[in-house]
């Protein structure tokens, strides 16, 4: 018959070497074995501990991650824009231009300071009114 406990009459050294000499063989064997009060309370303590080491390193996370954001935050929009001018096979350039009107065709025309036509459309009324400056072009006076 099996019985519950075996060799409880030794000492804990005596016990296993007496399992030891009466035994059929040895075999690794995984189990679950029931802790004391003490043991529990140390359990308790380490998840504690943990828990709180963690907590500090989760905040430690929080603070590096929204660093490496900020740092990495002109790269992304830079990489953004990129791949939008690859997309467009062109960028997007704000900056002054010069405009022209040609009375001929009623059109207005602005040029970059390369001299490039960057854009044209029709004439507004209030810009079909001569200027000084488009006399000039028409005569070629520069006096």
């Amino acid at each position: 018959m099996i019985q519950k406990e075996l060799g409880k009459e030794y000492s804990l050294e005596e016990r296993a070497e007496f399992l030891r000499n009466t035994c059929d063989g040895t075999e690794e064997v995984s189990y679950s074995r029931v802790f004391t009060p003490a043991e529990l309370a140390e359990q308790r303590e380490l998840l504690t501990d943990a828990s709180i080491k963690l907590a500090d390193i989760d905040e430690q996370k929080k603070e590096a991650m929204a660093a490496f954001k900020e740092e990495a935050k002109p790269y992304v929009e830079q990489r953004q824009r990129a791949i939008e001018n690859l997309r467009k096979k062109a960028e997007t350039v704000t900056e002054q231009c010069f405009k022209y009107f040609d009375e001929d065709t009623k059109m207005v025309g602005f040029y970059n300071k390369e001299g490039q036509l960057v854009n044209s459309r029709p004439a507004f009324p209030n810009e079909m009114q001569k200027t000084m400056f488009q006399v000039l072009r028409k005569d070629g006076t520069n006096d």
